[in-house]
């Protein structure tokens, strides 16, 4: 049948033709459906048998436990990452509630130890990778997003206040010490870390 025949006087679709749009139409939908609940009671099966739906983790379960122990111990997510083959996403979802900003926050608990989020200049971010850190420390670094800014980068770090104030600790260097002279781009980087992590006490 021509699904596009028209009367040849009033211009309009054949009723014959509007019949068929709909009938297949329906006869599409009513396919979509059955498919629906057909997927439905597969998954429903599925479950009665105790299989889990999804894409499998990338840390099996019987690993799980060996790179949250190390974590724990001080070793850096892109080192884990490199050890297991993974990506680093893949390890950060089996330690997720060892990080700074996924550790569970007890009912009851003050804004002031909730995850903030600071840009970190780059030339701090910089120093601090090279600089011995926490567990903790490393894993805010690790899990920041770097936001390029002209030839320049910051890096939004969300941690806990302590984090900050610890990182802000170790980059205290960068202001100068006896045997070494603070490079002024460095110290500037410095200093505007100092003034936003000195805001979160305001």
């Amino acid at each position: 049948m021509e699904l596009t025949a028209r009367h040849p006087r009033t211009g309009e679709l054949l009723s014959t033709v509007k019949f068929m749009v709909q009938t297949l139409a329906a006869a599409g939908e009513l396919q979509r459906d059955l498919q629906r609940e057909l997927t439905y009671d597969g998954l429903r099966a599925a479950e009665a048998k105790g299989n889990k739906g999804g894409r499998r983790p990338a840390v099996p379960a019987e690993t799980t436990a060996d790179v949250r122990t190390a974590y724990l111990e001080g070793r850096s997510i892109a080192a884990l990452a490199r050890e297991h083959g993974v990506s680093r996403g893949a390890i950060r979802t089996a330690v997720a509630d060892l990080l700074p900003d996924g550790t569970a926050i007890e009912e009851g608990a003050s804004a002031a130890e909730l995850p903030v989020t600071l840009d970190m200049p780059g030339k701090v971010a910089d120093f601090l990778r090279a600089t011995e850190l926490e567990p903790a420390e490393r894993a805010a670094l690790d899990h920041g997003v770097t936001v390029r800014r002209g030839q320049g980068y910051t890096l939004r770090v969300s941690a806990v206040p302590a984090v900050h104030r610890q990182l802000l600790t170790r980059c205290q260097p960068l202001d100068g010490t006896q045997g070494a002279p603070a490079v002024p781009a460095q110290r500037k980087a410095r200093r505007e870390y100092e003034n936003r992590v000195s805001a979160l006490c305001q």
